[in-house]
C-alpha cells in the first residue's frame, strides 16, 4: 500500500465511478473530503494527479482500497490504443507512435484517448460497411465509391461495442441493482431450499403473472415469451432448471427494478434506440444474476469455498456460466471479491462475451491467442482446465476454462459448443481452490499474446498472421518455426 500512496496517480475515471456509486454530487463529495469543488473537478478530469494526502483521505472517508486505485483502467486503455495504432492506417509516415507517448495520453488526457478510440471504431465500422455494400453492388468502381460514401456518412458502430464500453466503465458493478436484488431476496419466504419457487410465487401473488413451462413445439424456437394480455410468462421446456430460474429473475428485473433500470440507461447517455434496448437487457441480466446470487451471501460463500464454481452452482441453483459471470461483478467498495476476467467463445474462436475487471486486455477487433487453453476445452467437454499464462507486458494470470451447455438441443439440431474462460492476476490465485498444489511462487507460465496481429513474440508455432507492429522479414531460402519472420527494431 505504501507504494501506491507514495506516487501520484491520475484517477479521474475511478474517482468519478466512486462518486456515482455513493450517489454524490461533486460539491457534496468535495465537502466530505474537505477540498474545493474546483479541485475535485480537476482530479476527476485527470487534469490534476491525486496526491498521497488525497488518497488517504479518500480511503478513510469511503472505505476505498488504495491498491484498487492502481492503473488498471489506464492499463486497459493503453492496450486498446496500442491495438488501434498498430493499424497500418496510422503508419503512413513510417514512424509508429512511441509506447511512452501512448502511455502519456492515457494518463494525462484520458478523454482524448477515449475520443481517439471512438473515432477509430467509427472508422472501422464505416470501412467494413463500405466493403459489404461494395460487394453487394458487384464491386464496381462506382458502386464502391457510392458504398464508401454511404458508410462514411453513417459512421456505423456496432451497438454491442457501446454496451461493452458501458459495462467496462462501470467495472461491471451496479450497486443499485445489487441492493435492490438483495432487498427482494430478503423479502422472500426463506423456507424454500431454492429461489425458483418464491420468485414464481411473488410474480403470481404480487404481480398477478403466471409462470408456465411450455412444450418446445408451442414455443417454436423461443426460450422465453411474455404474453401481456394473459399476463403469462412462458418458458421453454428445453431450458434446464438454472436457465428457468434466471429467466424468471430476468422478468422480475422489469417488474421490481424497472425505474432503476430506466435511470441507469438514461445515465449511460446512449444514442440510438437499439443500444438503449440492449442496455436494458444487460441491466436486467445483471439484476437476475444478483437476485439468484445475492451479493453478500454469494461473496461470503465464494471466499469460504475458495471460489469453487461447481459447489457455488449447487448452493445457488445456478449454471456454471451464471456463476462465472457473477464472480466478475463482486466489486462493491466495502466488500470486494477477486477481480476476474471472463470470456465466452465458440469452437471457431468467435467471442460472444468478454469482460475484464483487471489488467487483462481483450482485443476489440480480433480473436484470442491459440496457446490459451480455453480453446483446448472442446477436446475435454465439461472438464475444468487450469493454466498460468504470461502476457507480453510480463503480467501473469491464473486461468481456468471449461465447456458449458446451455438449453437442451433437439436431436435433429446441432448442439452449440461454447467455452468459458475465467481468470485473475496470479497474485490472487492463492485464494482459489483450483490453484492448490500449483507452485505460485516460481511458476512456469505459458507465454501468450492478445492475438497474432498484436503479438510480438517470435518463433511461435501457432502464429497465424504477422504482427502489424513489425516489418516482415522474408527469406525464400529459410523457414523458421513460425511461417512469418519479422524484424525486431528494438533489438
Amino acid at each position: 500500500m505504501a507504494e501506491a500512496v507514495e506516487k501520484k496517480l491520475f484517477i479521474g475515471p475511478r474517482l468519478r465511478r466512486i462518486r456515482r456509486d455513493f450517489g454524490l454530487t461533486q460539491a457534496k463529495m468535495a465537502e466530505e473530503l474537505d477540498i474545493s469543488p474546483s479541485y475535485l473537478n480537476l482530479i476527476e478530469r485527470s487534469q490534476r494527479p491525486a496526491t498521497a494526502q488525497f488518497l488517504i483521505k479518500l480511503a478513510g472517508t469511503y472505505d476505498v482500497d488504495i491498491r484498487a486505485l492502481a492503473s488498471d483502467t489506464e492499463h486497459q486503455a493503453l492496450g486498446e490504443l496500442r491495438e488501434i495504432f498498430a493499424d497500418p492506417v496510422f503508419a503512413g509516415g513510417g514512424n509508429p507512435v512511441p509506447p511512452q507517448e501512448l502511455r502519456d495520453l492515457t494518463e494525462h488526457s484520458p478523454s482524448v484517448a477515449d475520443a481517439v478510440l471512438r473515432l477509430y471504431q467509427a472508422y472501422n465500422g464505416a470501412k467494413l460497411s463500405g466493403d459489404r455494400l461494395a460487394g453487394a453492388v458487384g464491386g464496381s468502381e462506382d458502386g464502391h465509391a457510392h458504398a464508401a460514401t454511404r458508410a462514411g456518412s453513417a459512421g456505423i458502430r456496432n451497438p454491442m461495442d457501446d454496451i461493452r464500453d458501458m459495462i467496462r466503465d462501470a467495472n461491471n458493478h451496479y450497486p443499485e441493482l445489487d441492493q435492490m436484488a438483495e432487498d427482494l431476496y430478503g423479502g422472500f419466504r426463506q423456507q424454500d431450499d431454492e429461489i425458483y419457487a418464491p420468485m414464481r410465487r411473488h410474480l403470481r401473488e404480487v404481480r398477478s403473472i403466471d409462470v408456465r413451462v411450455m412444450p418446445e413445439d408451442v414455443m417454436r424456437g423461443e426460450l422465453r415469451r411474455f404474453d401481456r394480455h394473459r399476463k403469462r410468462l412462458m418458458l421453454s421446456e428445453l431450458m434446464e432448471p438454472a436457465g428457468r430460474a434466471f429467466q424468471v429473475a430476468y422478468h422480475l428485473a422489469f417488474t421490481e427494478a424497472g425505474k432503476t433500470i430506466d435511470d441507469l440507461v438514461q445515465r449511460a447517455d446512449l444514442k440510438d434506440p437499439v443500444t438503449k434496448r440492449l442496455a436494458r437487457v444487460a441491466f436486467a441480466n445483471y439484476f437476475a444474476g444478483a437476485l439468484m446470487m445475492p451479493y453478500t451471501r454469494f461473496l461470503d460463500a465464494a471466499e469460504t469455498l475458495g471460489y469453487d464454481i461447481d459447489i457455488l452452482c449447487q448452493r445457488f441453483g445456478a449454471s456454471y456460466e451464471q456463476v462465472a459471470h457473477r464472480l466478475t461483478t463482486l466489486q462493491r467498495q466495502s466488500a470486494r471479491g477477486i477481480p476476474f476476467f471472463f470470456i465466452r467463445l465458440d469452437n471457431a474462436g468467435n467471442i460472444s462475451k468478454r469482460f475484464s475487471s483487471g489488467k487483462f486486455h481483450f482485443s476489440k477487433f480480433g480473436g484470442t491467442c491459440p496457446l490459451w487453453n480455453v480453446h483446448s476445452t472442446f477436446n475435454t467437454p465439461g472438464k475444468i482446465l487450469t493454466q498460468i499464462v504470461e502476457m507480453p507486458d510480463g503480467v501473469q494470470y491464473f486461468s481456468l476454462a471449461r465447456t458449458v451447455r446451455r438449453a437442451i438441443t433437439p436431436f435433429s439440431e446441432p448442439e452449440p459448443q461454447l467455452a468459458i474462460g475465467l481468470g485473475c492476476e496470479l497474485r490472487y490465485a492463492h485464494r482459489l481452490v483450483y490453484a492448490k498444489g500449483t507452485n505460485l511462487d516460481t511458476p512456469n507460465p505459458t507465454p501468450i499474446g492478445i492475438n497474432c496481429q498484436l503479438c510480438d513474440r517470435a518463433d511461435c508455432r501457432q502464429r497465424a498472421a504477422p504482427p502489424l507492429t513489425k516489418m516482415l522479414d522474408v527469406d525464400e531460402h529459410r523457414r523458421g518455426i513460425s511461417p512469418f519472420g519479422f524484424v525486431d527494431e528494438t533489438a
